[in-house]
């Protein structure tokens, strides 16, 4: 009997915890229909050549020293975001720069994923972590109260720029998107394997007209750098978590599989879309070329120790932290480079217009 009844317990306190986070973030916001249709004649665009990648600077990431906020600065409340599971609000700088300030386990790993990703030639936010932040007008926040201390002071903020002249077409589909078999893709894919993003809803991938380009992103990698797994066990932002992991789980004649757990609990059974969408999740890490993960590491291998110091230094991250992730990163940077082709290279098309050669990309 007692053990019924905590089963039965442990069932009602399941749904009452993952439900809310199920329902969070449905709204989006998007481009009308006419504004859709007119940008699908531009061309469409998910990576660039980042050049010398020994040159990038992974501190202040793809906004650069020049777009980075100024800690100490003047900071006005504009509105809260209940979209999504972090606690999030708009502030204005006072260089009338409009910015989201994200607050929770997802500021720290969001930033230091954003500078590699970057790096490796991918589209991203412009992320900056800042360890305080003072806000004017600061009302009682609904969500993220226990990261602010009177006077508006704001604890462990990411600050997101949003820039002018950039308009959302909507989202993209990690299975039906203009980049289907590409290199650039599969690269995409190592990537979020390579940084433990174990959260791949299409939401949280959006498509931007900038520059009279269809521009194809990953904007939300706040579950990085943590464990993956089911809704009890995974993470963000753990550096004990991330050095356990395992990342290479099988190779086969010219393809990889990597390690990437995102299925729900049993108990989300009952909730099919759900645990279907999550299980689709992990075949993102599945099949992946031999010969695009290795592109991917040897892009990534021209990056030196102390960029890699400076990308997780910029999200907060201590001296401890930092070598640990330095560590585990280098490792998985190796281990795709020295992944062996043992079969015939996947036929891909060849989408001459995704191969543009232009400095690493920021959006």
């Amino acid at each position: 009997m007692k053990s019924t009844a905590l089963t039965r317990a442990s069932r009602r306190l399941a749904i009452l915890i993952v439900l809310p986070l199920l329902l969070a973030g449905v709204k989006q916001k998007r481009a009308s229909k006419a504004e859709r249709e007119s940008a699908t004649s531009l061309p469409a665009v998910i990576w660039r050549d980042p050049g010398d990648v020994s040159k990038l600077n992974l501190f202040y990431g793809a906004g650069g020293k020049r777009d980075a906020p100024d800690p100490n600065g003047h900071f006005v409340f504009i509105k809260e975001d209940m979209e999504g599971t972090s606690p999030k609000f708009d502030v204005r700088d006072d260089r009338g720069r409009t910015w989201k300030v994200k607050l929770g386990p997802e500021a720290r790993p969001e930033t230091a994923a954003t500078r590699l990703v970057w790096a490796a030639g991918y589209f991203v936010d412009e992320d900056y972590f800042v360890p305080e932040l003072k806000v004017e007008n600061l009302p009682k926040l609904r969500r993220g109260r226990k990261f602010v201390s009177p006077g508006g002071i704001v604890h462990g903020a990411r600050l997101e720029l949003r820039r002018k002249g950039i308009r959302k077409l909507g989202n993209w589909d990690w299975y039906y998107n203009d980049f289907t078999g590409t290199r650039e893709l599969n690269g995409l894919r190592t990537m979020m394997c390579l940084i433990n993003n174990w959260d791949l809803k299409a939401v949280n991938n959006s498509v931007y007209e900038i520059a009279r380009e269809r521009r194809y992103a990953v904007t939300d990698l706040g579950a990085s750098f943590g464990k993956t797994g089911n809704y009890l066990k995974r993470s963000k932002g753990i550096p004990t978590d991330y050095s356990r992991s395992p990342f290479i789980v099988r190779t086969a004649p010219g393809q990889v599989d990597f390690v990437m757990h995102s299925r729900p609990f049993f108990l989300m059974k009952l909730h099919a879309g759900v645990y279907s969408e999550r299980a689709r999740m992990e075949s993102i890490a599945k099949d992946i070329p031999v010969a695009d993960a290795r592109w991917l590491g040897r892009i990534l291998a021209g990056l030196t120790p102390d960029q890699l110091r400076d990308c997780f230094r910029a999200a907060g991250y201590d001296d401890e932290a930092t070598g640990i992730y330095v560590r585990k990163v280098q490792q998985r940077i190796q281990a795709l480079t020295q992944l062996k082709q043992t079969g015939t290279e996947s036929v891909r098309r060849d989408l001459n217009s995704h191969k543009t050669e232009s400095p690493a990309p920021k959006t």
